[in-house]
């Protein structure tokens, strides 16, 4: 293959940390190494009852494996504007403002492809989930990254967005609650980001899969007036249904810009299988109950160990952060969070994020994920207390 080149593309982006991690990790077990991983978000503990036995009755059926609809299935984009009703109180015509996804990370690639060309702009925050980044990079796009810091409450700050929104920005990527930090949506950061994207005339993009995760006060910024003109919110079935393999997302907004996303989407997949859609409409029909007992409860007591791994490592954290993540502020005896993190790997058998792949803004940040059972996280916190600090 000496003659044969990667597309330049490849050349601006590297291969995912956690990728690139897992190798270093698998070679370790092999090695004998118990790990306990505390990095990765995806939920150890299954969906509701009802949603596998709807999948498994759904999928014994033999005319239920054909190729399904770009648009998904009736039955699941009622549900999905059901449950938007529900939950937040905002109203969706599901035939034209709702569109499921497989995953919403393939949402962030179809909204790009949908609105931003080469050389156009995107507002990406910092610190924020890197396939913002690193999909725009992919794409052509110029990156500009804003700061969120824990002194602003990891809010935006709107006077820097002026300084750098120009005529060529189209998107504008926001998270709440925010990962990595766990920072609360809030209703004022909402209204002024529509007010930001109507006075711009951009898209804000608003990420939303973690309202349900150690949080009662769940908000979308579909609930501000006039947000359905000039937003798009994303939401995931990953976090809040313990759903991470199943790639089920979506997708709402109006129906015009629905429509130019439909053209890409239908062009790059051919649909969700049937039995597995009809399992997500079920699963999204999950009372308050199950919801309170899988995000909350479960996620409480895993949080008050991971608060002490903190206390441990001598790291600082904000206690009124909500969801499956546990964000702290390392000592300053620290270079960086890698130091640390690397220390525990290899001290420790635990894995835990450094912030610094979230951004700038993280290089002295640690993240704990919630995404493992008590009785591992407990025997991390053990082996980390026999490390000399």
């Amino acid at each position: 293959m000496t003659n044969i080149k990667p597309a330049e593309r490849l050349a601006s982006v590297s291969e995912y940390y956690f990728s690139r991690k897992g190798k270093e990790i698998a070679a370790l077990e092999a090695d004998g190494h118990d790990i306990i991983s505390l990095a990765i978000g995806s939920p150890d503990m299954p969906p509701s009852e009802a949603t596998i036995k709807t999948l498994a009755q759904e999928a014994s059926r033999p005319n239920a494996h054909g190729y399904q609809p770009t648009r998904g299935i009736k039955e699941l984009r009622t549900q999905m504007a059901a449950f938007y009703e529900r939950t937040y109180g905002v109203s969706l015509d599901a035939e034209t403002e709702v569109q499921p996804l497989i995953g919403s990370k393939e949402g962030i690639l179809h909204i790009t492809l949908a609105l931003v060309n080469p050389g156009d702009e995107v507002l990406v925050p910092d610190p924020g989930y890197p396939t913002y980044s690193s999909l725009s990079t992919l794409l052509g796009a110029k990156v500009v990254k804003y700061n969120l810091t824990a002194t602003n409450h990891w809010q935006p700050d709107f006077e820097e967005l002026e300084h750098l929104v120009t005529p060529r920005t189209r998107i504008l990527w926001s998270n709440y609650p925010h990962m990595p930090t766990g920072a609360k949506a809030q209703r004022e950061t909402y209204e002024r980001l529509v007010q930001f994207a109507k006075r711009h005339s951009l898209v804000v993009v608003n990420d939303n899969p973690y309202s349900f995760i150690l949080n009662h006060d769940r908000l979308s910024i579909l609930q501000i007036e006039g947000a359905k003109d000039c937003c798009i919110e994303l939401n995931s079935m990953s976090k809040s249904h313990n759903m991470p393999g199943w790639r089920v997302g979506m997708l709402m907004t109006n129906a015009t810009l629905i429509s130019w996303i439909l053209k890409v989407k239908s062009n790059i997949d051919s649909g969700t299988l049937r039995p597995l859609q009809l399992a997500a409409a079920k699963a999204l029909q999950n009372d308050a109950q199950w919801h309170e007992r899988a995000n909350i409860t479960t996620y409480a007591k895993r949080r008050a160990i991971a608060e002490q791994i903190m206390d441990t490592l001598g790291c600082t954290y904000d206690k009124e952060s909500v969801g499956m993540f546990l964000w702290g502020r390392i000592p300053q005896k620290y270079d960086n969070a890698e130091t640390l993190t690397e220390r525990v790997l290899h001290e420790a058998d635990v894995f835990i994020t450094p912030g610094f792949i979230f951004g700038n803004n993280g290089k002295r940040y640690i993240r704990i994920s919630l995404c493992a059972k008590d009785e591992r996280m407990q025997q991390a916190l053990e082996r980390i207390k026999k490390m000399t600090i």
